[in-house]
């Protein structure tokens, strides 16, 4: 780590270089005999990224950023904070540390926390952070993870880890015995040092993939921002053999939404119904779930199709996605592109043959607008056309 980056000059000039064209700024080199224009940038980029993402690290003077490829996999405040919200106790240990968020929110809820990083240089940056922070249960270790555990006479009260998802290529890799450290070959260590088990996955992971790696179990989280999903969190606890459960959350700016089911290889068939008087579409933590028949019952709506994933109903529910109030019902075609409705919309498309972007040549429609168009199939085989307005 380049102390001379902490400098008052340094700091202001990356602060005031915040919006600035990286490529560009390079071009111009350092005003610093000190610091080398890579490593201005370096800081100017993760001061970017945390803006949004990590909102306390970007608000904190001081604070320090590592090369992009160690900011890929870092989770935003947000997810942090619920997956400290599953987890709480007297010692929590993170084997594969990166920049410290998930951390840092554990020792909300733990009396002391340790943070093994196997990068020298990653291992500094979080100890610095933290301390800038002012976090003082953190403990940073600079080491393997796997080792520290097997040497550690401590026994945790959980064990969390993020595995690498890179291979020996710098390629992105999601399946669990592909990741760093290989969580499949090493879950009897693992439950020799804690009986709860955390880990993070890439949102990728399919989820029969998952469950049939991992023993004992429990619980999984998907956790989507912004309609977005962002990564799936397995929790296992020794000698567990019940029936797993499945939460997902969408962190929205207006509102969370959450639904649970349990974990089914054979799940139920959804009833199916024609269109009614509102139409719902799940939010993608609830899609990547594929708990479709349980969605219905809970919320008391019925599939448009078996494979359509659209919902319907004569009464406004609550329901983990979008809600819209259809206006009408109309049989594809390409004529349609006289109707008023299609001048200026957004175009959704579920179990239709054909991509948005076709479409809107094929009815040269503008986008954006009040108006919502949903290109389906019902449950006669039949394409259709559901106009709608969002609620």
């Amino acid at each position: 780590m380049n102390k001379a980056i902490l400098k008052p000059e340094v700091q202001q000039f990356i602060r005031e270089h915040l919006e600035a064209d990286l490529s560009k700024l390079i071009l111009k080199g350092s005003p610093f005999d000190d610091v080398s224009i890579q490593e201005l940038a370096i800081q100017i980029n993760g001061l970017q990224r945390a803006k949004s993402k990590l909102p306390v690290w970007f608000e904190t003077e001081g604070i320090l950023f590592p090369p992009n490829i160690n900011l890929e996999q870092t989770s935003s405040e947000v997810t942090a904070r619920y997956k400290a919200s599953l987890t709480k106790g007297k010692i929590l240990v993170d084997i594969t540390g990166g920049l410290g968020i998930d951390i840092f929110y554990f020792s909300e809820r733990f009396e002391q926390v340790f943070h093994v990083e196997i990068n020298p240089d990653l291992s500094v940056i979080a100890g610095h952070n933290f301390d800038k922070l002012q976090k003082k249960k953190i403990r940073t270790i600079n080491g393997n993870g796997l080792e520290f555990l097997k040497n550690s006479a401590e026994s945790f009260d959980w064990i969390y880890l993020d595995p690498a998802r890179r291979d020996d290529h710098g390629g992105k890799v999601f399946l669990l015995e592909h990741c760093t450290p290989d969580v499949t070959s090493n879950l009897d260590l693992f439950f020799s040092k804690s009986n709860n088990i955390l880990i993070k996955t890439s949102p990728l992971l399919d989820l029969t993939a998952g469950v049939n790696d991992l023993g004992n179990l429990k619980d999984i989280h998907i956790v989507s921002v912004n309609n977005e999903v962002k990564e799936i969190l397995w929790v296992l606890k020794k000698d567990y053999s019940e029936k797993i459960k499945i939460q997902t959350v969408n962190f929205l700016k207006k509102e969370d939404q959450y639904f649970k089911g349990t974990y089914n290889t054979e799940p139920e068939p959804a009833s199916l119904s024609l269109p009614l008087k509102y139409l719902y579409e799940p939010n993608p933590a609830v899609m990547k779930s594929g708990h479709f028949a349980e969605v219905g019952l809970q919320t008391e709506t019925t599939k448009l199709h078996v494979s359509s994933h659209l919902y319907t109903s004569n009464r406004l529910v609550e329901f983990p996605g979008r809600r819209f109030e259809i206006t009408e019902v109309l049989p594809y075609s390409k004529k349609l592109k006289k109707h008023p409705a299609f001048q200026k919309a957004n175009i959704t498309t579920r179990n239709f043959p054909k991509q948005v972007s076709d479409l809107r040549k094929e009815m040269k429609t503008a986008d954006g607008g009040d108006i919502y168009l949903f290109f389906t199939t019902n449950l006669n085989d039949e394409k259709i056309v559901i106009v709608c307005k969002k609620i």
